[in-house]
């Protein structure tokens, strides 16, 4: 019976095995990306008192993010939205799983705890899990010489259009930013920092940016056609990846409460300050994805 379900799923072009170990590498993957937020107090804690309407807003626009990027490194090789749809779908109930089990085994979630502090923990988890599950793949290998192969799939070729590599800069801001954009240390360092500090890690992070993608030589990183000025690159993507970046990280610090009472001065600097690592993320999208 096992035989022939395996084989009708190999003549509807769905590969049983290789969709199982894309799930097992999720899982992984999503260990991997959110064991750190899974181990930090100030996570625990926004599952407590974290605002329901931002976390609402936060998981509705998981769903859409896990889509489109289940395309580029879903379990498996997606060629309709249906297919994405299943792999962001699989994505986030490992999420879910994972960030569950891992909670209850370190004790953090308990059976004397009401049930709207155990979703809330939960949920706000599942979103960083989910994220590492569908990145799990192309993190953990499992990308065959099929997957590498050239395809008309149009779902493919958007993704190689200039949007298809900002949406890439975004996850790649995303996946570095979440991991410390609960802390208190953001809100410390705003109150630490001068204008000058602030406009030495606006430089660096430029100047890191663009030496990550263009001037190193790291998989995955852009060759410039011969004759074109370099300054076309760093206006092309270093600056619109930066401000990607920014907007990445004003929206995790908002959806955390990290802005709450807090002067704008402060919440600029905050910004700027989670924007660094949220501009090597977005650079190193290519790399990570």
């Amino acid at each position: 019976m096992n035989e022939d379900f395996a084989q009708g799923s190999a003549a509807n072009g769905f590969d049983v095995g290789r969709f199982f170990a894309g799930i097992a590498r999720g899982a992984a993957g999503a260990l991997l990306f959110a064991l750190p937020m899974l181990m930090t107090m100030e996570m625990w804690e926004l599952g407590f008192y974290m605002d329901r309407t931002r976390l609402l807003i936060l998981m509705a626009l998981n769903v859409p993010l896990l889509i489109v990027l289940s395309d580029r490194v879903g379990f498996e090789e997606t060629a309709t939205w249906r297919q994405a749809i299943r792999d962001a779908s699989v994505a986030y109930c490992l999420g879910v799983i994972a960030s569950g089990l891992i909670l209850v085994a370190m004790g953090v979630v308990t059976s004397d705890q009401a049930p709207h502090e155990v979703i809330g923990m939960i949920a706000v988890q599942s979103v960083p899990a989910s994220i590492g599950a569908m990145l799990g793949r192309s993190q953990l290998g499992g990308q065959s010489q099929h997957d590498d192969a050239d395809t008309d799939d149009p779902l493919h070729d958007r993704e190689s259009s200039y949007a298809g590599e900002l949406f890439l800069m975004a996850v790649g801001a995303l996946f570095l930013s979440l991991n410390v954009a609960p802390t208190e240390e953001m809100i410390l360092l705003s109150y630490k920092m001068t204008p000058w500090h602030a406009l030495l890690i606006i430089v660096a992070s430029l100047a890191l940016m663009h030496s990550f993608v263009y001037a190193l030589s790291f998989r995955g990183s852009h060759d410039l056609a011969e004759g074109t000025p370099g300054w076309h690159a760093f206006v092309r993507f270093t600056v619109p990846g930066y401000v990607i970046a920014g907007l990445i990280s004003a929206f995790c610090l908002w959806t955390f409460h990290r802005t709450d009472d807090v002067g704008t001065t402060q919440v600029l600097m905050m910004i700027i300050i989670l924007s660094f690592p949220g501009a090597i993320g977005a650079a190193a999208a290519r790399l990570i994805l």
